[in-house]
């Protein structure tokens, strides 16, 4: 009889307890115990297992769990002696920084000073204890809410201290999700200030901790060491393409096939291949995104899952506010094409603004992205460089990416679709109408932020504007933008499905105040580009003909839209 599926368990003993479905991951504790690192710090895509694991290495290791070998057994860690005995035998501090999502650095503190008020008591035994002397307690009695920065830097350091001298061991420190308060600094603006916070906790915890046996981190990124870990010499770092502890995190495909076997799913296994398939870790291919595996199995219906997990916040902001390069790199991806880029695996949060390599870099840790091949080369300055051939991992991320770009359009749906509407049928008084009203209501979606000026927001707009095209009339048309033909290279392709729909050319333009005197002149000038670079040339060795054409030029003046059309390309 097939187990029953429970969703959401993060806590060992109660999965273990209630016999809900479990794919054993036990092993992870002996390749980690093994490989004796100091500090290790796992970086995976959200809901891979990370917090699961990380109850279950607390629950093995931790005193509390002395008499608890019962969750293990029949696991793989029970199989060896060595391992039993080990079993609930350490001091174990254990946090998580997953709900420390604020939007200002105070807020940030409050939340991490109060975590640190909680272990502090879990732990109150040991005020109580004569291990502490008059100054320890003094200490103890300032850690709370509102105690200092400094007090705050030294909480895991010194109850590692207070931990060692009550058990006579060290400690082992487990702290999950740690890089979640760095994404939300980096989303509203104040990573400077927890940077220097954070740098300090983590040299006091991890660096110059003697009371510290082994301490494991778990993260989406690997935050760059000048960020963080400037002074961590200790640290092993285990990255999506780190061979270490490859199958630990996420289901292999013969996990993923016996556990459909046992719901009788396992003719589904090509579609469940499609949808959560493509996640690839070191040299262990064919790793599945657990949540969405287990969704499934519950549920027996196909769906976005793992991407509806988040508000997927930061990925968008890097969208909808990166170049027109990003925009367009994105349009490929949604169409099922791959790029090659360098990647950087230690995120540089402060560089995302500009430096594309981080953003990718940032997609391709997060699970977006998936390493098709890559190569290593030196410059010729002499740096090792990391170029890959990347694409949208699965089926599932590019449903998120389809329904996060219909998001960005949700507050003028109808509008919107009504515009799509006016522009296939020629329309132009329409268009010009709704046009309005969306820029008015979606051009801040599209700002550049900190950089913005008049002429690289328009900019930034308009193939957030295709972006919206692609989602939306995908299935209508093949849409292609910044792409050569003729002599130069069009805006926006839209390429009919049916012979029974016309072609579309779209091209963009920004009014030029010193040269043109007003929007028409603007949206002409667009109109007389199109004719004279021959854009159509492209439609038309397709078998197009030149009256299934038409052509639009889009004059842009701040939130004001004029659009222009003729009806084909020659007169």
């Amino acid at each position: 009889m097939a187990r029953a599926v429970g969703i959401g368990y993060q806590n060992f003993e109660q999965l273990i307890t209630k016999d809900v479905f479990y794919i054993d991951k036990t092993s992870f504790i002996r390749e980690w115990w093994e490989n004796n690192d100091e500090v290790t710090l796992i970086a995976r895509p959200r809901r891979f297992g990370k917090t699961l694991n990380m109850s279950m290495l607390e629950q093995f290791l931790s005193i509390n769990y002395a008499d608890r070998g019962d969750l293990f057994e029949g696991l793989a860690i029970w199989e060896e002696e060595k391992y039993r005995k080990l079993q609930g035998t350490f001091p174990v501090i254990a946090l998580s920084f997953a709900n420390v999502k604020e939007t200002s650095f105070d807020h940030v503190k409050s939340k991490i000073f109060q975590l640190f008020t909680n272990l502090y008591s879990q732990h109150d035994f040991l005020r109580h204890k004569n291990i502490l002397t008059d100054k320890d307690r003094e200490y103890w009695d300032r850690v709370s809410v509102n105690m200092s920065e400094g007090d705050a830097s030294l909480a895991l350091y010194q109850l590692s201290e207070y931990l060692y001298r009550y058990y006579h061991k060290k400690v082992m420190i487990l702290l999950d999700e740690y890089d979640t308060p760095m994404q939300e600094a980096y989303v509203h603006g104040y990573w400077k200030e927890l940077m220097s916070f954070v740098r300090g906790l983590f040299n006091a915890a991890f660096k110059t901790n003697p009371y510290l046996d082994r301490a494991v981190m778990t993260g989406i990124t690997r935050v760059s060491r000048e960020s963080v870990f400037s002074d961590l010499n200790n640290l092993t770092v285990v990255t999506s393409t780190s061979d270490l502890y490859a199958d630990s995190f996420g289901f292999t495909e013969a996990e993923v096939y016996a556990a459909l076997k046992e719901y009788g799913l396992e003719e589904q296994m090509p579609m469940v291949k499609q949808w959560y398939d493509g996640f690839a870790f070191g040299h262990q291919k064919e790793i599945y995104n657990p949540w969405s595996i287990v969704n499934y199995l519950k549920t027996g219906r196909f769906g976005p899952y793992w991407a509806n997990t988040s508000s997927n916040r930061l990925a968008g902001k890097l969208i909808r506010e990166g170049s027109k390069d990003i925009k367009l790199t994105i349009e490929g991806l949604l169409q099922g094409k791959s790029f090659r880029a360098r990647i950087d695996e230690q995120i540089v949060y402060d560089q995302l603004d500009d430096d594309e390599t981080a953003i990718w870099s940032l997609f391709l840790a997060g699970g977006y992205l998936k390493a098709l091949n890559f190569e290593e080369y030196m410059t010729e300055f002499g740096e090792w460089v990391q170029e890959y051939e990347l694409a949208l991992t699965n089926f599932e991320v590019k449903v998120m990416f389809q329904n996060m770009i219909r998001t960005w359009f949700g507050t003028v749906k109808s509008d919107y679709n009504d515009f799509t509407k006016a522009l296939i049928r020629g329309d132009v008084e329409e268009m010009n109408a709704y046009m309005n009203r969306i820029a008015e209501n979606v051009f801040s979606s599209f700002d550049t932020g900190k950089k913005a000026s008049g002429r690289t927001e328009p900019e930034r707009f308009y193939h957030g504007f295709v972006l919206g095209l692609l989602v939306d009339l995908s299935d209508r048309y093949i849409i292609t933008s910044n792409r050569e033909s003729g002599f130069g290279r069009y805006d926006v392709q839209m390429e009919p499905r049916k012979e029974t729909d016309n072609a579309v050319l779209i091209e963009f333009k920004v009014r030029d105040r010193k040269n043109e005197t007003d929007l028409e002149a603007t949206a002409r000038k667009a109109l007389a580009q199109i004719e004279e670079k021959d854009y159509a040339a492209d439609l038309r060795q397709r078998g197009i003909s030149k009256d299934k054409i038409r052509m639009y030029g889009f004059a842009f003046e701040g939130k004001t839209v004029l659009i222009r059309t003729v009806n084909h390309v020659y007169l």
